[in-house]
């Protein structure tokens, strides 16, 4: 299955990338580990994995990790592209609600959290020759958890298998000693085109729809090229595109965010097809890893949506916050990615160095419940003894601790029956409790039908009312919504092989939800 170097795929001569891959294959055929700091653009996300497949050492797959289900796509089909294929042969992706993968796959793009499952499933990661951990300076909760386990893997079990960390910003030295002795720290030049930025401040007594809308229409008049904003969520996306689409009859106004279907997706990263301007509204979702066609403006509202746990409540919620100086950075960048580029920020300049210089990493604000019981499955009764950057917090791998225990998923620190069935399901462990509960009742998909709806937000819509909102989903045949109902009915099937033995008999089954949709 092995590849001579005569099949190397040929990386395009402009990624600036190319002059650093020798050093790449140096690293990983050596001590295995390494650490790639390439600036937006250089080509590390589309270029590293395929030229790695010739490399003796590589006879099985490469799985490439994405920090969000629309990069991951994305990436995929990128690298295909410059392959010549099509998505699904050597190159494949898998993300939560889309996938495509066959025999033929040698590079594997899958999302943070998948390749996480895959570890605790399996530690072993047969027929997986080396891992990729692409944006690692976004610092997600998977992300660090997914390292903290390859590295064990490849300390314990898979001395073979081979480790990049990949970023823009991220502190080289500190994940070069994180990987081990000898990993080494490889640094590639990025694509150099101007930038400026225009610091056009704001009334902060303003809606930031209102500021938003007006900073575009500034810069739609006095640049040129597509233009990409920033803002914080689904809701402030829709009230601005409110605002703009009676000024601009005819121009194509995209949303870019998670809860869109792919083809709406891919339509926002792409050139308009008749060749017109247009204006994509984003989430952080385009704050890295994305590359927008034609987009040389940027309009970046400063605002940042972020989850924070609460121990008290025990309850996490989104909270608005300022984003940082790195997400600033990384948002202006967008507009220098294919040429000169020109980046206006609603905030004033002298107010810049107050804001964060980063966002802090997931694993210090979040609900640990989840990571603590894969652990827990994985056979670690104390997150403490993995490889972190930065290890959890003790406070809150107490109060998940706690939390577990309450589920019956916990008990003396050690994963129960119960707690191994939750973890069976791809989910926190309340919602997977909620849903074998359910299964035991005699309503498995109901239960999981509205777990689904907690984790989708934008299924059937976005209202307060769940029934009106399963509703919708049960008439709905948009690929998206037909797909959530089969891993909806999935889960509900594993509920109910498993909830057997936890709590009372299951009932007879119940005649099906008037809400639930259809078989």
């Amino acid at each position: 299955m092995g590849r001579t170097s005569s099949s190397r795929p040929a990386v395009p001569s402009d990624l600036p990338i190319s002059a650093v891959l020798p050093e790449i294959r140096a690293a990983l055929a050596g001590k295995g580990a390494g650490v790639l700091i390439a600036p937006p653009g250089a080509g590390k996300t589309t270029a590293v994995a395929p030229d790695l497949l010739a490399e003796p050492w590589c006879s099985g797959q490469i799985i490439l990790t994405s920090p969000r289900r629309v990069a991951a796509r994305a990436a995929a089909e990128r690298i295909a592209e410059l392959l010549g294929e099509k998505p699904g042969e050597t190159v494949g992706y898998i993300t939560r609600l889309d996938s495509k993968v066959s025999a033929k796959t040698r590079i594997l793009v899958v999302t943070e959290a998948i390749l996480v499952n895959r570890l605790v499933d399996d530690p072993e990661l047969p027929g997986v020759s080396a891992l990729l951990f692409d944006e690692a300076h976004e610092r997600a909760l998977d992300s660090d958890l997914g390292l903290a386990l390859a590295l064990e893997t490849r300390a314990v079990l898979r001395e073979d298998l081979r480790v990049l960390v990949m970023s823009a910003t991220i502190d080289g030295a500190r994940f070069a000693r994180l990987l081990g002795e000898g990993a080494a720290v490889i640094e590639s030049e990025g694509r150099s085109f101007p930038l400026e930025i225009k610091w056009f401040g704001g009334d902060a007594s303003q809606a930031i729809e209102d500021r938003m809308a007006a900073a575009i229409l500034a810069a739609w008049r006095e640049e040129a090229g597509d233009i990409l904003a920033f803002l914080p969520g689904v809701r402030e996306i829709e009230r601005v595109r409110e605002r703009l689409e009676p000024r601009f009859p005819g121009t194509p106004i995209h949303a870019l965010h998670g809860q869109i279907e792919p083809a709406a997706q891919r339509a926002a990263i792409r050139r308009d097809p008749e060749g017109r301007r247009r204006i994509v509204l984003s989430t952080a979702i385009a704050e890295t890893s994305l590359t927008l066609d034609g987009v040389s403006v940027v309009v970046d509202s400063g605002l940042a949506r972020l989850a924070e746990f609460d121990r008290t409540a025990g309850t996490t919620h989104l909270v608005t916050r300022r984003a940082s100086q790195a997400s600033a950075a990384q948002r202006a960048g967008r507009a220098a990615r294919q040429g000169p580029g020109v980046a206006y920020r609603l905030w004033e300049e002298a107010g810049h160095a107050g804001r964060p210089e980063f966002a802090p990493p997931e694993i210090m604000q979040a609900d640990l419940s989840p990571l603590l019981l894969r652990l827990a499955k994985w056979g670690t009764a104390d997150p403490a003894g993995l490889p972190w950057l930065d290890p959890p917090p003790e406070a809150s791998v107490a109060a998940a601790r706690k939390a577990l225990e309450a589920l019956g998923a916990l008990a003396g620190g050690r994963i129960t029956p119960l707690g191994k069935a939750i973890a069976s399901l791809p989910m926190s462990p309340d919602q997977a409790a909620a849903v074998l509960h359910g299964a035991a009742a005699g309503c498995a998909e109901d239960a999981a039908r509205l777990v689904m709806l907690l984790q989708e937000r934008g299924l059937g819509g976005r209202g307060e009312d769940l029934l009106q909102r399963l509703a919708r989903w049960g008439g709905d045949r948009a690929a998206k919504a037909v797909a959530a109902a089969g891993i909806a009915r999935g889960w509900a099937g594993q509920a109910g092989k498993r909830c057997r033995g936890y709590w009372a008999a299951p009932r007879p089954k119940r005649p099906r939800s008037p809400c639930a949709g259809p078989a």
